[in-house]
C-alpha cells in the first residue's frame, strides 16, 4: 500500500528540522539548482533523472524516516518525484524506515521569499553548514 503523501508549509519544516536528524529535504530541481540557491543540508535528485536513481536515493536517505520533496514551485516536479518515491517504497520489499513523505508547499521559490534561510555551495549533497 502506497504511503501518502502530504503538504507541509515552510514555517512548519523549518520546525520540523530543528534538530532532527531524521528528515532530509529533497530537491529534485534540473539545472536551476546550479545557479539558483538551495534548502542548507538538502540532497539534490534532479526529476530528470529521477527514477533511475530511486536506490540510489533510498541509499542516501538510510536513517530518515521523513522526506521533504520541492522543485521551484512545488507544484509538478516535487509532488510527482514523491508520489513515484513513495509507489517504489510500497513495490519494494525492504523496509527503508521512511514513515511521512511529504511535499514543501510553495517549493523552493516561496522558501526563499518567505526569508527562509538558503546555502549557494557546490557540495553534494549540501553538508548544511553554508547558512
Amino acid at each position: 500500500m502506497a504511503r501518502s503523501v502530504t503538504y507541509v508549509s515552510a514555517a512548519k519544516l523549518v520546525s520540523m528540522a530543528r534538530g532532527n536528524h531524521r528528515m532530509a529535504v529533497i530537491d529534485v530541481r534540473d539545472e536551476e539548482r546550479s545557479y539558483q540557491a538551495h534548502i542548507a543540508g538538502s540532497h539534490h535528485f534532479a526529476s530528470g533523472s529521477f527514477a533511475a536513481r530511486l536506490p540510489e536515493l533510498v541509499q542516501a536517505t538510510s536513517g530518515k524516516d521523513t522526506l521533504v520533496f520541492h522543485c521551484a514551485l512545488s507544484q509538478v516536479r516535487g509532488p510527482s518525484c514523491a508520489r513515484m518515491f513513495s509507489d517504489y517504497l510500497s513495490e519494494s520489499k525492504e523496509d527503508s524506515g521512511i514513515k511521512n513523505i511529504m511535499v514543501l508547499e510553495r517549493g523552493f521559490n516561496g522558501w526563499e521569499v518567505s526569508g527562509q534561510p538558503v546555502c549557494s555551495c557546490k557540495d553534494a549533497p549540501c553538508k548544511g553548514t553554508c547558512c
